[in-house]
C-alpha cells in the first residue's frame, strides 16, 4: 500500500490523496516522496487530466516530515554526510518545483496545470511545504486544526522551500511570526497571515477546489517569484525600507537566541541572501543553510531531546505494561495554587474533579481559579463561554472527604509537612476504592518516607508538577520502594490524559529536577558572595543559554522557599551540609523581607504593578564586587557543570533510569540550555574527556563540589557518550 494515491474523475480532476496507514496522521517518508513524485508526473503527463488536487484521506493533512528521512540521506553519503543531505534537500526542492511549474513552458509560464491544495485540518512543516509549492490552498473551516511551519522549535528550519516561499510571499516582516518564531494559526487566521488562500465549510472543500482547478488561467497558477519584474515584499535587503528590516531581524534574533541557536540565525541568512537572486537560486542557498543546520551538533540533540525523545516518552517509552489506566475520577487535596492548577488542567482534560480543602472558602477560591484561566482563554478567544462552563461544571469543590468516593487517583498537593501530608492521606484512604491510586505532589520530601502513612504503599506514588501547572510541560513521576507496576501506569496515563510530558525516577532527596535546579541556584548565589559582579552571574547564564539566570530564577520560586529547602536539607545532612556559604546570603535576604518576586523585593527590584527592574543595589553594599571578575567562560562551566554533574549523579544512583528523561526533564522542567539537547546531550557534544577536563580544573578552584563522577570519568577514559552507551539504540542491542 503506497502513502499517496490518485484517481482521476469525469471532469478531468486528478485528486492525489495522501493517507498513510496505520498512522493517526499523514508523516512525509521517503516513500512518500518517491510515489508523490510519480503521481504528479503521471498526472501532468496526462492529456485527459486537466488540473491537480493534493489532498488527504483523513481528518487532517499532516503532521510534518519523518526526522529519520533526514537521518538516512545523511548515513546513506557515508564519509561525506553534507553532499547527502545536500543533494537529498535539493531532491525534494525538485519535486515542489515540478509541482509549482506544472508543466508550464518555462518562457512564457503558459501551458501549465492548476494545482491545488485542499487542508482538511491540520497542516505542519511539510505538511505546508508541499501547499505552499501548489498555486492555491484551501483549507477547511476547521478551529481545531493548526497550520504552520514549527520546525524552529525542535532546533531546524523549513528546508522544503517553505523558508523561500513565505518570505517572498509575505517579506520577510510579516514571515518573522511565522518562520522565527514557529507560530501556528487555525485556519481563518491562517487565511489573514496570508499563508492560505481560501477558507471553506469542510464538506465543501474538494468541490472548492475543483471549481478553482476547472476555472483556473495560465495567469492564475504563475507565481509572482517567477514573473518578470517580481519585488520582495517591504523590499529586498539593499532597499531602504528591507535594509531596516534586516538589521532589526538581526538585532532581534540576536537577543532573543543569545547567538546559541544556530537555525534561527541560519534562517535569517537564507533569507536575506536568497531575496537578492532567482528563485532556483535562491533554493539552492535554502538548501545549504538548511545542511548546515543539520549538520550541527546542536539540531541533532534538540531534535533528537525535543522531538524524538519526548514524542517518545509522552508515547510511553517507560510505562510498565499494564491494561489502561485512564482517569475518569480525580480527587484533588489542597486547593493552593498548585492544587487548583491540578484541577483545572484535570477538568479541562474531560476528567470529574473533587477538588477538597479544609475551608470551603478556599475550595472555593481554587475552583475560581480555573474560572480566570479560562477567562482570560476567553479574552483571547481561545476558549468559549460554553467550554467555560462545561469545565466549571466538572469540577466541584468541597470540603466533604466523602465526595471521594468513586475517584481511581487521588492527588494531594497539601503543605509541604509530613504530618499535614500523612493526615490528608488516612482521611482520603477512609473513602477511596480499594484499588484507587495515591498521589502526592511534593517537590522536595521522599516519596518513601510519605508513603508510610498510606496502607497501600504499593499504590502510592510521587507526582511532581511543576508551577504554573496549567503553563509548565513537564510533570516528575516517582517511585517510591514500594510503590507498584499499576500506580506507575495510572500516574503516566494521567500525566498523557492533561497532555504533557512525563518523567519517571526513582525516589531520593530532590528526586531529578530540583536536585539539578538548586545547585544551579546555589552556585549563583555562592559567586555573589564570592564578590562576582550579580550582572555577570545573570548574564553569563543567560548567554549560554538558560532562560533564567540563578537570581532570577530563586526570586521567581520565592527566597523563602528557598530558605525552608536550605533549614531542612541541613536536619538532614548535619555536618555534611555543604552550602552555608549560600544560606549566609539567602537568609540575609529574607530577613531583610526580600523574599523575591511575590514580594515586590528580591535580588532584583520591583514597581508596584510587580514589574522587574534591575538588580537591587543594596547587594553590592553587602556583597561588593572584587576587583577582579572572572573570565565569562569560568563563570559559564560553574553553573553548567553545577547542574549537569548531578544529572550524571542521578544516572549514577539510579535515581535516572533513562538518559532520554534526563534531557528531556531538564529542558520542559527548568530550562536547561535547549540549544544543547540537555544535560547528557551537552556532555555528549563536547566530550567526556574536555568534561573531566572542567571539572578536575573547578574542583581545583572551588572545592569538592564538582568532582568528577566514576562514570564521568571512566567514561572519558573509554571514549564513551553518553547515548552511545545508555541509549534507545544501544538498550535495543543488549
Amino acid at each position: 500500500m503506497t502513502d499517496f494515491t490518485m484517481k482521476t474523475d469525469a471532469d478531468g480532476v486528478a485528486i492525489i490523496t495522501w493517507d498513510v496507514q496505520g498512522k493517526s496522521m499523514n508523516v512525509m517518508n521517503q516513500q512518500g516522496f518517491e510515489d508523490l513524485d510519480a503521481l504528479v508526473d503521471k498526472a501532468l503527463a496526462d492529456d485527459t487530466v486537466k488540473g491537480i488536487i493534493i489532498t488527504s484521506g483523513k481528518d487532517s493533512f499532516a503532521g510534518g516530515m519523518d526526522l529519520n528521512v533526514i537521518a538516512k540521506m545523511r548515513d546513506d553519503a557515508g564519509d561525506d554526510p553534507a553532499r547527502g543531505l545536500f543533494e537529498g534537500v535539493m531532491a525534494m526542492h525538485a519535486i515542489l518545483r515540478k509541482i509549482e511549474r506544472a508543466g508550464m513552458d518555462p518562457k512564457t509560464n503558459k501551458g501549465g496545470k492548476p494545482v491545488a491544495a485542499a487542508l482538511p485540518g491540520t497542516a505542519l512543516g511539510i505538511g505546508l511545504e508541499i501547499p505552499l509549492a501548489c498555486h492555491r490552498i484551501f483549507a477547511a473551516d476547521n478551529p481545531k486544526a493548526k497550520i504552520g511551519l514549527p520546525e524552529i522549535m525542535v532546533g531546524i528550519f523549513p528546508g522544503a522551500g517553505g523558508t523561500m516561499r513565505v518570505s517572498r510571499k509575505l517579506g520577510a516582516m510579516q514571515a518573522a511570526p511565522i518562520l522565527l518564531e514557529g507560530k501556528l494559526f487555525e485556519p481563518k487566521k491562517a487565511k489573514m497571515a496570508g499563508i492560505v488562500d481560501e477558507v471553506v465549510p469542510a464538506e465543501e472543500l474538494l468541490d472548492a477546489a475543483k471549481a478553482w482547478v476547472l476555472s483556473a488561467k495560465d495567469a492564475d497558477i504563475v507565481k509572482p517569484w517567477d514573473l518578470k519584474g517580481y519585488k520582495f515584499p517591504g523590499g529586498a535587503p539593499y532597499h531602504p525600507a528591507g535594509f531596516m528590516t534586516f538589521v532589526g531581524a538581526s538585532a532581534m534574533i540576536h537577543s532573543k537566541t543569545m547567538g546559541v541557536y544556530p537555525a534561527a540565525k541560519a534562517l535569517l541568512s537564507a533569507v536575506y541572501e536568497g531575496a537578492m537572486v532567482p528563485f532556483d537560486t535562491a533554493l539552492k542557498i535554502e538548501a545549504r543553510w538548511f545542511t548546515n543546520v543539520l549538520m550541527n551538533p546542536s539540531s541533532s540533540a534538540m531534535i533528537r531531546s525535543l522531538f524524538i525523545n519526548k514524542e517518545a516518552l509522552e508515547k510511553g517509552a517507560v510505562r510498565p505494561d499494564v491494561p489502561d489506566q485512564k482517569v475518569k475520577k480525580v480527587g484533588i487535596l489542597g486547593a493552593g495554587m498548585m492544587g487548583a492548577g491540578i484541577a483545572y488542567v484535570s477538568a479541562n482534560a474531560g476528567i470529574e474533579v473533587v477538588l477538597i480543602d479544609a475551608a470551603q472558602e478556599s475550595a472555593d477560591r481554587g475552583k475560581a481559579h480555573a474560572a480566570g484561566i479560562l477567562d482570560k482563554g476567553i479574552a483571547r478567544k481561545k476558549v468559549t463561554p460554553e467550554k467555560k462552563e462545561q469545565v466549571l461544571a466538572r469540577i466541584t469543590a468541597t470540603t466533604d472527604y466523602a465526595a471521594l468516593e468513586g475517584c481511581d487517583l487521588v492527588v494531594e498537593a497539601v503543605f509541604e509537612d509530613p504530618g499535614v501530608k500523612a493526615e490528608v492521606t488516612a482521611k482520603a484512604e477512609a473513602v477511596i476504592p480499594g484499588d484507587a491510586i495515591f498521589a502526592t505532589n511534593t517537590s522536595t520530601l521522599p516519596i518513601s518516607e510519605l508513603a508510610k502513612a498510606s496502607a497501600r504503599p504499593e499504590q502510592f506514588i510521587g507526582i511532581h508538577f511543576f508551577s504554573p501547572v496549567d503553563k509548565m510541560l513537564l510533570v516528575e513521576i516517582i517511585k517510591g520502594r514500594q510503590t507498584g507496576d499499576v500506580a506507575v501506569a495510572k500516574a503516566l496515563d494521567f500525566v498523557r490524559q492533561i497532555r504533557k510530558t512525563p518523567i519517571v525516577v526513582n525516589d531520593a532527596r530532590f528526586f531529578y529536577a530540583n536536585r539539578c535546579i538548586i545547585p544551579y541556584i546555589n552556585e549563583g548565589i555562592r559567586m555573589v558572595a564570592e564578590g562576582v559582579n550579580p550582572a555577570l552571574v545573570e548574564n553569563a547564564a543567560k548567554l549560554v543559554g538558560m532562560p533564567l539566570g540563578p537570581l532570577q530564577l530563586v526570586d521567581e520560586t520565592s527566597i523563602d522557599l528557598g530558605v525552608k529547602i536550605a533549614k531542612a536539607t541541613r536536619a538532614a545532612m548535619g555536618d555534611a551540609y555543604p552550602d552555608g556559604a549560600v544560606d549566609e546570603v539567602l537568609f540575609w535576604m529574607a530577613d531583610e523581607g526580600r523574599l523575591g518576586r511575590k514580594s515586590n523585593a528580591g535580588f532584583y527590584t520591583y514597581d508596584e504593578a510587580g514589574k522587574r527592574g534591575l538588580l537591587w543595589e543594596g547587594l553590592a553594599d553587602r556583597y561588593p564586587a572584587a576587583k577582579e571578575q572572572p573570565e565569562l567562560t569560568a563563570v559559564q562551566h560553574r553553573l553548567l557543570m553545577a547542574q549537569v554533574l548531578e544529572a550524571v549523579r542521578a544516572l549514577e544512583d539510579g535515581v535516572l533510569m533513562d538518559i532520554r528523561e534526563g534531557d528531556v526533564g531538564a529542558i520542559l522542567g527548568w530550562g536547561f540550555a535547549p540549544w544543547s539537547g540537555g544535560p547528557l546531550s551537552w556532555l555528549d557534544m563536547i566530550g567526556a574527556a574536555r568534561a573531566v577536563e572542567i571539572c578536575d580544573a573547578l574542583t581545583d578552584t572551588h572545592g569538592a563540589r564538582f568532582t568528577t563522577p566514576a562514570l564521568l570519568r571512566e567514561m572519558a577514559e573509554k571514549g564513551e557518550t553518553f547515548y552511545g552507551r545508555f541509549g534507545a539504540e544501544t538498550r535495543k542491542a543488549a
